[in-house]
């Protein structure tokens, strides 16, 4: 292990932790808040499950299919106009969504949402802190997840509340308001004075992001944050149907997914504590093993409820740290000058990766079996994951 000593924060802790609350807002109005939607929706537009769940399947793909023109305007120095421009969409879908009558309009409101989180949840804010802040980027990230990784814990219970008391299609104009009120201002203020597009800043020598497309570590990378979102958005939406066939009493089953999101928290919070003792590159290789560890824990003690105990404990630390793994691989192994570019271009097969799983996983499933087959896929899935991350280290520090 290589120590580091402890030292001040090279970023501006004020403007992260303001970026950090719109974050919160963004995840748990749309991406946490869409659940809660879905019954009283379908009973009012006479819609079925599948439906009603399509249209997430494209806000997803509409998110995919930005990220990359999304990533190449915050390269070129517009973050400012593409944040605020997203939340500005957020609050004007949420508004027109509480007046949709029919699934078309339905879908539109959702292809909306989707473009605008795009240009605004992890992917953007992410890209904007390593630009901002090139010594200290991973350290902004980290702190960017708090309040991020909080978002399901607040906007659930907050939601239900606005949904019950006020009925969903009023709920959704104070959801809508929220964002004109604080996400739209922060973006507008706290991304001011952003730093000059590459090219300007260091001369026509600049490598364009098109050449690390097809490097190795690049490609790894991509095989690492597909793969690795595959798994993890496959086991949230059968999270309680599979801590069931475990065997856990039914106040555990609904307890467990509930403290996932603290269990994240905790990990982001070991993680920013902990880190500077130990080697960066050893972190990154270690964090994501311990989703395939939880996995393991599973299939080898199913059947028994530490095994659900266990598994949780590891995914939920594991998610949690996972997600700043993912947020700087592209910066720490490939480039950093093209990082919102990089990032973008992964969006579409991860959104395909996001959209299929669930599924995949709920074909696997079988009364006699149970999600014994799909748990077994999701583990290679995430060494294979945790390999190509191995290998893209490896390709980019014999080359540095």
């Amino acid at each position: 292990m290589s120590r580091v000593p402890s030292r001040k924060p090279l970023y501006n802790r004020r403007q992260v932790g303001w970026l950090s609350l719109a974050q919160l807002i963004t995840w748990g109005s749309v991406f946490y808040t869409f659940a809660l939607l879905m019954e009283p929706v379908e009973r009012e537009l006479g819609l079925t499950r599948a439906q009603t769940s399509l249209a997430f399947s494209l806000a997803l793909l509409a998110e995919g299919l930005l990220a990359y023109p999304v990533g190449r305007w915050i390269d070129r120095g517009h973050e400012r106009v593409v944040m605020t421009g997203g939340s500005l969409l957020v609050a004007a879908c949420l508004a027109l969504h509480s007046a949709v009558h029919g699934v078309t309009s339905f879908y539109l409101v959702w292809i909306g949402l989707g473009a605008a989180l795009a240009a605004t949840l992890y992917n953007p804010v992410f890209a904007v802190v390593t630009r901002r802040y090139p010594q200290d980027f991973r350290r902004a990230i980290i702190t960017l997840t708090f309040l991020g990784g909080l978002a399901s814990t607040v906007f659930i219970p907050l939601s239900a509340w606005l949904i019950q008391s006020l009925g969903w299609r009023h709920a959704l104009w104070v959801l809508a308001g929220l964002h004109l009120a604080v996400c739209l201002p922060i973006h507008a203020v706290q991304l001011r004075d952003a730093p000059p597009p590459v090219a300007a800043a260091r001369g026509s020598d600049t490598r364009a992001a098109s050449v690390y497309l097809r490097s190795a570590p690049f490609l790894l990378i991509g095989v690492f944050v597909v793969g690795m979102m595959g798994v993890t958005a496959a086991l949230p939406p059968h999270m309680i149907s599979l801590l069931r066939g475990n065997g856990l009493a039914e106040a555990w089953v609904i307890a467990i997914p509930a403290s996932i999101g603290a269990i994240q928290v905790l990990g982001r919070l070991l993680l920013f504590f902990f880190e500077h003792h130990f080697d960066l590159h050893l972190a990154n290789r270690l964090i994501p093993v311990l989703i395939p560890l939880g996995l393991a824990a599973l299939l080898a003690g199913a059947g028994h409820p530490w095994a659900a105990l266990l598994f949780v404990l590891l995914y939920g630390l594991g998610n949690g740290m996972l997600t700043i793994v993912k947020g700087t691989a592209i910066a720490q192994y490939v480039n950093r000058d093209h990082v919102a570019s990089l990032n973008g271009a992964l969006g579409v097969p991860t959104a395909v990766a996001r959209a299929l799983s669930p599924l995949l996983l709920g074909l696997l499933w079988s009364p006699q079996a149970g999600y014994t087959w799909g748990l077994w896929l999701l583990l290679a899935m995430s060494v294979a994951s945790v390999l190509a991350l191995l290998l893209a280290q490896r390709r980019a520090l014999a080359v540095a």
